[in-house]
């Protein structure tokens, strides 16, 4: 090329095709920054979808692998789950692994996980609609007794609507396999049901949810005390996962928007 030919080439404007992909990567970077860095490709796209900005996924990709944005990663699954006794007794599994179902408020999951602080530990209890996935009820205290599990049972009560006979599934911990529990369920008409003991895909919805707690805010955050540890992460379930989160099980909506749906519907028809 001579050189005059390589200025000539150089000054010309850029072409259509090149400035509608900056002005995309410039708005993939906002959606990927506005999601603290947790969304991948699948996800912004689902977000420009939302916009009506037409982009394919591959396109998506590429802009993403070319501006260096690596959304953060899950850390390694660990067994957690301690029995308490024999499995004698405890409930059925009611789920068979299916963690769908045809309206809100018939089919629950429940778990506890902890968070470390620089005061100790806080354990969060969970209890999620299987319909929406939204986080329907929650409980967080420093300790891990059948109590935590009740209090957000409780949350979920109040707030929800919840179908008599309305399954509520867990993993065999000690809190979900006790006397106490089993009585709880009974006295408010709801379904004990179990998967089995450290098998992680049996409660998979539950363990995919602290997943992306852990991965997306906690294993990213410092907790000075227990009480900043409770505001932080009931600000980022009510306002990241409930009314912001893309979740990929309901179509790429948020839990809120599945859930406001269906309520519309209902009362459509």
């Amino acid at each position: 090329m001579s050189k005059s030919g390589f200025y000539e080439w150089r000054g010309r404007p850029a072409s259509a095709t090149a400035d509608r992909r900056a002005a995309l990567r410039q708005r993939i970077i906002e959606i990927f920054d506005d999601s603290d860095q947790t969304y991948g490709y699948r996800r912004v796209h689902a977000q420009l979808e939302r916009e009506g900005i037409e982009a394919g996924p591959e396109l998506v990709r590429s802009i993403m692998v070319a501006a260096a944005l690596v959304a953060c990663q899950p850390r390694p699954y660990r067994v957690t789950t301690l029995r308490d006794g024999e499995s004698d007794g405890v409930p059925a599994d009611l789920c068979g692994r299916d963690f769908t179902a045809a309206e809100p408020g018939v089919k629950l999951v429940g778990d506890i996980t902890y968070i470390r602080t620089w005061a100790g530990w806080v354990y969060l209890a969970t209890v999620i609609d299987c319909y929406s996935k939204m986080v329907i009820g929650y409980a967080m205290a420093d300790h891990m007794r059948t109590s935590l599990v009740t209090d957000a049972l409780d949350v979920a009560r109040r707030n929800f609507g919840l179908a008599e006979g309305c399954i509520f599934h867990s993993d065999r911990g000690s809190q979900y396999t006790s006397t106490d529990l089993a009585t709880y369920l009974t006295e408010h008409e709801l379904r004990g049901s179990m998967g089995r003991t450290g098998v992680c895909w049996d409660n998979a919805l539950a363990e995919s949810f602290f997943a992306v707690l852990k991965n997306e805010f906690v294993h990213r955050t410092v907790f000075p005390t227990r009480k900043k540890a409770v505001d932080a992460i009931a600000h980022w379930i009510e306002i990241r996962y409930n009314h912001k989160r893309l979740h990929s099980g309901i179509g790429y909506r948020t839990p809120l928007e599945a859930h406001n749906a269906y309520v519309a519907e209902d009362r459509a028809a």
